[in-house]
């Protein structure tokens, strides 16, 4: 029997991510797939801003903007009117990335895998699982090779990364409770001639809603469109580029043709949610926890955030200097995280769907003349654009979410997300996400300098602390320091003193005014063990 410190069932975007974060933090991971390749399709076909914050201490980001396609316009098509409008052309402070990446699920994947690759971890595929024993200290899985061998092993935990037909959650024994959709739709990547470049296009009528999305690679545009409601079709039935140019059609009056598919298929949706995201030693994540709508593109954004969530606290657990309270941290935050998103991607998909007449004289006729008048405000852009990209996501009902004496009345609190702002003249660390890009716990001493204790690094029972000061002006200072804006930023006024904790995932775990640290010791007491 081999031994391994995570197993991770599962090698599609949500467990490469974990494999990574795992890997980064020094833990012995595994990582097998029953697929014999990587997917060649798009799939998922965008990358959130809060995704990019989070995957760029994995060092994949720039690759993926690199390669990406950021599609700011938006061009709605209804009784034979086109009307383009702005989205996330806002400028917006508080993150490096904001905007909304068009990139396929499978240059997604080969990003990650390459990555993977380059710091010595195997993608072992053609390995199935077929039995898991949960014990008092681990679990025992059973795996099956390609050439038939079967193989146990021995893991502490185990992470079912493995879709909506999880073996982990089935052999578990977790519920996942929901229902499918009863329309049958059509993916496919394509070239489009009719369409301007850089520009998602929806076609509205009363039979549903026809989208292009901008992909850039392997083709220029991915469509995605409903069947009618009479034809049932199987998700295994061959798809042609002629009855798909006539499902167009319809939408387009034919304004659009179709050509050069590389990938086309049937599918059907399903809105499901796991009972539990943990059975003692053996947690889920990605779809194979939830699997909703692809409306507002949610799902593998929210699955990868799972990893990075789950990622760090196993690392900690591991290395002994963490209260078992910390795993079950996981579910408490992201189980509600995945509620939200089935019930805004279910609700988006009603009305983009619904043959209720009231719903498509609304889709037809008030959504083409609104939409452009409520989205020219930036303030609605800013919050529909906020919603979408889960930068807003925060962990505030969490226990690892504390607030101490004399907190700041603006600003993050604990289990928001740490905003970006600028550190100029600091060299690489040029940004506060850079400042606290390293692995591990960031805290922020905030306000007059002379306030705080020299010293930069604390040792915490195996686990680095990293002490970080964000300095305020003394009041002979002739112009405020480059940390001035962040601190603001923070909620710090002038001459105001203050930390905030960091978590590894990018969170305010801590937040407290004053120079006071009793407060940060007795949490640090509590979830680092130290």
């Amino acid at each position: 029997m081999s031994a391994v410190e995570v197993l991770v069932v599962g090698a599609g975007p949500t467990g490469l991510a974990m494999a990574g974060q795992l890997a980064a933090l020094g833990v012995r991971v595994r990582v097998v797939d029953r697929s014999l390749d990587r997917v060649r399709e798009s799939r998922a076909l965008a990358i959130q801003p809060r995704t990019l914050e989070v995957l760029a201490s994995l060092g994949v980001t720039d690759e993926m903007v690199a390669v990406g396609n950021r599609a700011v316009r938006l061009c709605l098509h209804a009784r034979g009117r086109a009307r383009t409008v702005p989205l996330f052309d806002l400028g917006l402070s508080g993150t490096a990335y904001p905007y909304l990446l068009f990139l396929s699920q499978a240059e997604t994947e080969r990003i990650l895998g390459e990555h993977l690759a380059a710091v010595g971890l195997d993608i072992e595929r053609g390995v199935e699982l077929v039995g898991l024993d949960r014990a008092v200290d681990g679990a025992v899985a059973t795996l099956r090779h390609g050439d038939g061998r079967a193989e146990r092993v021995a893991a502490r935990y185990v992470v079912g990364c493995d879709g909506a037909h999880s073996a982990v959650r089935h052999l578990a024994g977790i519920g996942f409770e929901g229902a499918a959709y009863p329309q049958t739709f059509v993916l496919a990547d394509l070239e489009a001639d009719g369409l301007d470049t850089g520009t998602a296009h929806v076609f509205l009528s009363e039979r549903g809603m026809l989208f292009f999305f901008p992909l850039g690679h392997p083709r220029t545009w991915r469509l995605l469109v409903m069947r009618p409601p009479a034809e049932v079709a199987s998700p295994d039935a061959p798809v042609t580029l002629h009855e798909v140019q006539a499902l167009a059609d319809t939408y387009t009056d034919a304004t659009v043709r179709l050509r050069d598919p590389v990938w086309m298929t049937n599918f059907r949706l399903h809105h499901r949610a796991a009972t539990h995201y943990r059975a003692g030693s053996v947690f889920l994540a990605g779809d194979a926890a939830h699997i909703h709508s692809p409306a507002g593109a949610q799902g593998m954004n929210t699955g990868i955030q799972d990893a990075v969530n789950l990622g760090w606290k196993l690392a900690q657990a591991l290395r002994g200097n963490a209260t078992s309270a910390l795993l079950d941290t996981y579910e408490i935050e992201r189980a509600p995280v995945g509620r939200m998103v089935l019930r805004f991607s279910d609700r988006a998909f009603i009305v983009a769907t619904s043959t209720n007449p009231a719903v498509r004289f609304a889709r037809t006729r008030i959504a083409p003349a609104l939409i452009p008048v409520v989205l020219a405000s930036r303030f609605v852009r800013a919050s529909a654009f906020r919603t979408v990209s889960q930068l807003g996501i925060s962990y505030r009902n969490s226990p690892l979410s504390v607030e101490g004496p004399r907190p700041s009345r603006t600003g993050p609190r604990p289990g928001d997300r740490l905003p970006d702002a600028p550190l100029p003249g600091t060299g690489d660390a040029s940004t506060l996400h850079r400042l606290t890009s390293t692995s591990g716990w960031h805290l922020l001493l905030c306000g007059l300098s002379a306030a705080w204790p020299a010293g930069d690094t604390v040792r915490l029972a195996g686990e680095q602390l990293t002490v970080h000061r964000l300095a305020e002006p003394d009041a002979t200072a002739a112009a405020a320091t480059s940390d001035t804006q962040a601190l603001r930023r923070l909620g710090f006024g002038p001459g105001a003193n203050g930390v905030l904790l960091v978590r590894p995932d990018g969170h305010i775990g801590y937040r407290a005014g004053g120079t006071d640290l009793t407060g940060l010791f007795a949490y640090l007491d509590r979830w680092l063990g130290s």
